[in-house]
């Protein structure tokens, strides 16, 4: 019989205990699973139908997280060896365009414990490109131009102490989104938007985490209208893996989480204070010639054309239907 992922274990042990749904799953769960299966038990008889959707959906969050982390540390360890990724960046890495991005990074370094790797200057002054390190991932920064305006952009970071990253933020000019606390899905989380006009979901990992060097630290987070739509898109276009898209009743996706390659990205339906961010992507692929391609066949419009870039990159541009840049890009070694 073929071995079942855990969502799909998860998902059983859910239905039968939340809805009665469907077979009985099996007497032993999964050691990942039996904590949830616990929290499950207990709460089972909780009267509210809507209580009961949204405990599921909590508690499925937290396995995708958990599996998609595992299934991510799997990749990592397959690509180490690979040549298309260019050193210390991994296959999604956000590109934040805002101005003035000099103070953007004294901000990623003082709050995030960002340190600076690259800074190219433009002839004005203004920064070009800039590489910012933020614990295992990094964050790419520019001034931008009348080409690539100003975008700022919503990130979720995992870190050591929550309340303390989100602290200095706040001291350092953030507003408070959502006060940190302990979440139903295992992570202490709250979230806050700079004066840059970036939203950060902060959090330190759960139980569900092997050590802060098993969690990318570094995830862009999209809030897309119809963000159900943006799964087929990314597996057609960049090969993308859907590690899990959780859906409420009427189909809107919850919290979902897709990796390309080592890295991964999120993405869930915009609601209240989480709309829609259209920001910029870098991402590294095998042959960014064939990914361009498929990219423009899945609905993207061009930016770029694939070049040789002089920074020693096959480098390639495309927009997707809800705003959002991806710049594409195979390390050629040079």
């Amino acid at each position: 019989m073929a071995k079942r992922s855990l969502a799909v274990q998860f998902d059983e042990v859910v239905q039968f205990m939340l809805v009665s749904l469907g077979p009985r799953p099996e007497a032993s769960p999964h050691r990942e699973l039996a904590s949830l299966t616990r929290v499950a038990q207990v709460l089972r008889d909780l009267p509210r139908e809507e209580f009961r959707a949204s405990l599921k959906s909590d508690l499925q969050r937290r396995t995708s997280m958990s599996e998609g982390t595992a299934a991510a540390r799997t990749e990592e360890t397959k690509t180490k060896t690979v040549h298309y990724q260019r050193p210390g960046l991994t296959a999604i890495t956000p590109y934040i365009i805002v101005r003035p991005a000099a103070q953007f990074m004294e901000f990623l370094k003082s709050c995030f414990d960002g340190i600076e790797r690259l800074r190219m200057p433009a002839p004005d002054g203004s920064i070009m490109h800039a590489e910012v390190a933020v614990g295992n991932g990094a964050i790419e920064v520019s001034d931008g131009d009348e080409q690539y305006p100003t975008a700022p952009a919503e990130t979720h970071l995992y870190v050591n102490d929550a309340d303390a990253t989100v602290q200095r933020a706040l001291e350092a000019g953030a507003t408070s989104v959502f006060p940190v606390a302990d979440q139903p899905w295992g992570d202490r989380w709250g979230a806050v938007k700079d004066q840059f006009g970036n939203r950060w979901h902060i959090a330190k990992p759960g139980t569900w985490a092997q050590g802060m060097e098993s969690v990318a630290s570094v995830q862009p987070y999209l809030h897309l209208r119809e963000a159900h739509k943006m799964i087929p898109f990314m597996e057609a276009a960049f090969g993308a893996e859907n590690l899990g898209a959780h859906q409420s009743p009427e189909g809107k996706v919850l919290h979902g989480t897709m990796r390309i390659g080592n890295a991964t990205l999120e993405i869930a339906e915009a609601y209240g204070e989480m709309q829609p961010m259209p920001c910029h992507l870098h991402i590294y692929v095998p042959d960014t010639d064939a990914v361009y391609a498929r990219a423009l066949e899945a609905g993207a419009t061009s930016i770029e054309a694939p070049r040789n870039a002089p920074y020693g990159d096959r480098a390639a541009g495309v927009k997707d239907v809800w705003g959002n840049s991806w710049f594409i890009a195979t390390y050629l070694g040079k």
